[in-house]
């Protein structure tokens, strides 16, 4: 992957999407569509490599004897980290693969490129996938001003660069998918518009109560 390229990148795998996995390397922003009809057609694979990393893994400076669900994720992640850092099409298609199959409510991953592995997997919740059920779950169960924080700040990913400008991009909780911002010229209005609409979501969840 060039340095120059830093544009918005998508592999198509298919004309049959069934998910499409947001990956944000730096200023950088990877779409994944991955086929349903892969990840079944790969569960032998996805098997090995469960079956590989119960025997432990080593994690950044830490060997894990037998890694969590959340752990092999971000194993997984690690693996497709690279994969788009080398263009490696086919290895970074199948890491999508296992995390969709793992985890099918992520939905876009901010990749820590530090080497301590810190990946952050941001997931649509069954709340934000049916907003009608949303909606009534919600009143019988308000969010508490710290989570209505914590939510709105995980439903607005980072900034990104895509060519010359910048984007940001949001939860949907209507539709339960990612939109993206339109182009914002600079990096500080961008952080800027980030922020209001964070702000913004938060409102209305906090209205909720």
């Amino acid at each position: 992957m060039s340095g120059s390229d830093k544009r918005h990148h998508h592999y198509f795998l298919g004309e049959f999407n069934t998910m499409l996995l947001k990956v944000v390397i730096e200023e950088q922003t990877f779409s994944l569509p991955i086929e349903e009809s892969l990840i079944q057609q790969a569960e032998a694979f996805f098997n090995k490599m469960d079956e590989d990393m119960n025997q432990g893994w080593q994690m950044g400076r830490e060997w894990v004897e037998n890694p969590s669900p959340q752990q092999r994720l971000t194993i997984a992640a690690d693996k497709l980290l690279t994969a788009l850092e080398n263009d490696d099409r086919k290895v970074g298609t199948m890491m999508a693969g296992y995390i969709c199959s793992r985890a099918p409510n992520v939905t876009m991953i901010e990749m820590d490129v530090t080497g301590e592995m810190g990946h952050d997997f941001h997931e649509q919740t069954p709340k934000q996938a049916a907003p009608a059920t949303q909606t009534h779950a919600e009143k019988a169960k308000p969010l508490s001003k710290m989570e209505a924080l914590q939510q709105a700040g995980n439903e607005v990913s980072r900034v990104f660069k895509t060519g010359k400008q910048y984007k940001f991009s949001m939860l949907n909780p209507a539709s339960g998918q990612w939109e993206e911002s339109p182009a914002i010229a600079s990096k500080e209005e961008a952080e800027n518009m980030r922020e209001f609409a964070v702000k913004k979501r938060f409102d209305e969840l906090a209205s909720q109560v």
